[in-house]
């Protein structure tokens, strides 16, 4: 047994979702490999709806009628709404408050305080979607796991000619569907190519705003079913015509080579070259004192990086991008009622957009790292343990290597109680 698993075991889900390539499809009008080679990262792409495989857009992930019952119905609190107009944000005490008797809460949504700032003109942002509205919950999942990326959905809901923030980038990669109504798009190359985090248009905003002026790289108007792809940096702003305008953006928080520099840092600390103190009395504002100590911080580094285990870094990497993506939502009460009717006769199923390692932990024992954690089994549990989890074996009696029904049943309740496996 090795650290190298087979696929479904290396920072992959248990078992790749069939929607995977279909969620991707959805985004874009060319295939996975061209839009991977030619496009991520690079530069945009416009996907027509006549060019998407689902004629029907995108209403069944997020329609104005389940915009309106997220904002009047569901008891929704901030941050999952954001309220933004003439490119500034609005103070959520405008359109928050308590919910009466019962739900005092002071920052719920108050529908009536909504609609004034809609009516106004303002644009209503929902966010958070792949945490609470469930056929988004879906959508992002499959998604992020055909990117093998982290991602969040957002939806905009802007009045008719309004635009709810000026020209800006982002510091994340998105996908812009449009759901219901027309709005008018205009892109610009980058200020700042692949900003970070710690980079936003904010810091650049007279060049961000001479920029703008200038002719656009892409000028176009987005119809229901139309998909538009950004790379981080890529300028644009966005106005709604005739009528109001509803679309989600999904960004996509890609991990970057600025990450494993990060990772790195952090773990050279354990070099203890590079954990001297400057010498008594350094001046730190003198260039000339310093500079004899940046060589030899410079040389120690480039000494410790050429012994940097790459096992350490992917193992921070995994934590880092791991605990960003949940896999899909489990039902408590289901899974408790599974547990109580647990026997060999029970099938079971890998927890859908679960990410996992099954790896050697001592002599005894294996180690099952999840996304939130890391469960530790018997060296014999490993064959039923993999069968399980890339979905070989779903009935609990056929599981392989264990002596006995009741050593089955253990094992099977063990991960089922961990939500690792859900009732088939």
């Amino acid at each position: 047994m090795t650290d190298l698993d087979p696929p479904g075991g290396h920072s992959r889900p248990a078992v790749p979702s069939a929607d995977a390539t279909t969620a991707l499809a959805r985004c874009v009008s060319v295939e996975p490999a061209k839009f991977a080679a030619a496009y991520w990262g690079h530069t945009p792409l416009l996907s027509r709806a006549a060019d998407l495989p689902d004629p029907a857009g995108f209403t069944d992930l997020l329609s104005p009628a389940d915009a309106d019952e997220l904002l009047s119905r569901r008891g929704l609190r901030t941050p999952f709404l954001r309220v933004a107009k003439d490119g500034q944000i609005v103070p959520a005490a405008r359109f928050t408050g308590g919910g009466g008797a019962g739900a005092e809460i002071g920052d719920q949504v108050l529908d009536e305080r909504v609609l004034e700032q809609y009516a106004a003109g303002a644009t209503l942002v929902l966010q958070g979607l792949h945490r609470i509205w469930p056929p988004v919950v879906d959508f992002a999942r499959d998604l992020g796991l055909a990117l093998n990326q982290p991602l969040q959905v957002n939806a905009y809901l802007t009045p008719a000619g309004s635009q709810g923030f000026a020209t800006h980038y982002d510091t994340h990669d998105v996908f812009v569907l449009q759901v219901d109504g027309r709005k008018h798009w205009r892109i610009h190359p980058p200020v700042l190519p692949d900003p970070l985090e710690k980079q936003p248009w904010g810091g650049r905003a007279d060049e961000v705003g001479a920029t703008a002026q200038g002719p656009a790289a892409l000028d176009v108007v987005l119809a229901p079913g139309d998909a538009l792809y950004l790379p981080r940096g890529w300028l644009h702003s966005a106005q709604a015509q005739e009528a109001s305008s509803l679309h989600l953006t999904v960004g996509v928080r890609a991990l970057t080579r600025y990450a494993l520099v990060e990772e790195l840092l952090a773990l050279a600390a354990e070099d203890q070259r590079l954990r001297a103190s400057l010498p008594f009395g350094t001046d730190v504002a003198d260039p000339e004192a310093i500079e004899p100590e940046l060589t030899e911080t410079v040389e120690a580094l480039r000494d410790w990086l050429l012994r940097a285990d790459p096992g350490a870094v992917a193992g921070r990497l995994r934590q880092r991008a791991w605990s960003a993506a949940r896999p899909a939502p489990i039902r408590p009460l289901a899974q408790a009622a599974a547990l109580d009717a647990l026997d060999v006769e029970s099938r079971l199923a890998p927890r859908p957009g679960l990410r996992w390692q099954l790896v050697p932990h001592g002599p005894d024992t294996v180690a099952l790292r999840l996304f939130d954690r890391t469960i530790t089994l018997p060296v014999g549990c490993e064959p039923a343990a993999r069968a399980l989890l890339t979905g070989a074996v779903t009935r609990v009696g056929d599981l392989p290597g264990l002596p006995d029904d009741a050593d089955r049943v253990t094992l099977a309740r063990r991960l089922l109680r961990e939500a690792v496996l859900v009732p088939a």
